[in-house]
């Protein structure tokens, strides 16, 4: 079987440092045996904010028709999914919250009408990774975004969650000079992958 893979890199800013940190550890991923890796760019594709209609928890569906289409099947199908965003302003980037609130579907499915998200074999398989990056460097400057990625990765139901956030790297293409950020993309991809294994992902 293969394990699946599912990226977005969520920076306006194309190839900046939250993305290189994604390709870094999506790559030592891709290095190991029957892994399928795929990689959304959110500033590339028509992903619209959510509308608050909650017209979902009678659906089972959002009413809007756009990329969130495919993202929604990839997210149920992926074995793991990675969330790449810059901090802006104490937070995520907003094309990294547009999907996180656009994940409501998950949690109308799964807490108001008490449906699955993936059958019960692959419950508890699956890991998600958050990748960040920020100018600032306070030690606090991650802070604001966790409880966000935190409430996306539970809503579709992903329990296991690593993370990988460097500050103190602002201008585009100063994480390619951090001392210790590539070495750790790529032992988390391999630490990832071996996990994914382990919990017979594939």
């Amino acid at each position: 079987m293969v394990i699946r893979v599912l990226g977005f890199a969520t920076s306006p800013r194309r190839h900046g440092n939250s993305e290189t940190l994604l390709d870094w550890v999506l790559a030592s991923m891709g290095e190991e045996d029957g892994v399928e890796i795929t990689k959304i760019a959110l500033d590339e594709v028509n992903l619209n904010p959510c509308r608050g209609c909650n017209a979902c928890e009678t659906l089972n569906r959002c009413v809007q028709r756009d990329y969130m289409d495919v993202v929604h099947d990839l997210l149920i199908e992926a074995d793991c999914i990675i969330l790449a965003s810059p901090i802006f302003c104490m937070g995520l980037a907003s094309q990294a919250k547009a999907l996180v609130d656009r994940a409501q579907v998950f949690r109308s499915r799964k807490y108001v009408l008490k449906l699955p998200i993936v059958p019960p074999e692959r419950k508890d398989k699956r890991i998600g990774i958050f990748l960040a990056s920020a100018g600032q460097t306070w030690d606090y400057v991650f802070d604001g975004a966790i409880p966000s990625v935190k409430c996306f990765f539970h809503v579709i139901d992903v329990k296991d969650i690593r993370y990988l956030m460097v500050n103190g790297v602002d201008e585009k293409g100063a994480i390619e000079r951090h001392p210790t950020a590539h070495g750790d993309a790529v032992r988390l991809g391999k630490e990832v992958v071996a996990r994914l294994r382990e919990l017979g992902a594939a």
